[in-house]
């Protein structure tokens, strides 16, 4: 678990979790405050309940745009067959160059196009109801863009922050880290955690 500041290209807390939990973001965040950071903004990749831990103390929350392109393309995979998922696979693909205006009623334009197709029903005896949707892929990658809009555009709002759209800094750090330790293949759990505190904390030894 690692909060890296995107201005200063700092690591400023890390911590070793067997799972990425809102109580070790509150934990860190807690520890950043108690040690005179001000936090106007985060960038998160999605997980839930994060972004509450946040906005629940005044922080504005912008989801990464990348990691939002990646799970439509997970849902609907790079060449969708429907015309509905490739059409919602194009819009995904215009985020970075989108006004949030612009997106939203893009996304709505979509989903009157398409609501017939997304609500569309099979025979399923297998299951208690007796059906299910159809194109639940498709449901899904909807739904995702849906929950996720009101903080893939945080960066927009607040221009005086300078948000990025994106982890990509943090992402590299990890790319860094991983490179590292794989010239140091079977280093023991204790030394590799050793070493990847050194290269958070930016030492070069």
């Amino acid at each position: 678990m690692v909060f890296r500041s995107p201005t200063l290209k700092k690591n400023l807390w890390w911590k070793e979790s067997f799972q990425e939990t809102p109580w070790v973001y509150e934990e860190g965040l807690k520890k950043l405050l108690k040690d005179g950071w001000t936090i106007t903004s985060v960038v998160i990749d999605g997980k839930r309940g994060v972004a509450q831990v946040f906005e629940r103390c005044g922080i504005s929350v912008q989801y990464c745009q990348f990691h939002q392109v990646k799970t439509i393309t997970k849902y609907l995979t790079r060449h969708p067959q429907t015309e509905a998922a490739q059409e919602l696979r194009a819009l995904t693909l215009t985020l970075k160059d989108a006004t949030e205006e612009q997106f939203r009623a893009n996304l709505l334009a979509w989903y009157e196009r398409h609501k017939a197709f997304l609500n569309e029903k099979s025979f399923t005896p297998y299951k208690k109801r007796g059906w299910e949707y159809t194109h639940r892929r498709v449901r899904a990658a909807y739904r995702s863009l849906k929950v996720n809009l009101s903080r893939l555009f945080t960066y927009q709002r607040y221009p005086q922050y300078n948000i990025p759209n994106t982890t990509n800094t943090l992402d590299g750090m990890f790319s860094q880290i991983k490179n590292r330790l794989a010239v140091h293949r079977g280093l023991r759990r204790d030394r590799r955690y050793k070493m990847i505190c050194a290269i958070l904390s930016g030492r070069r030894d």
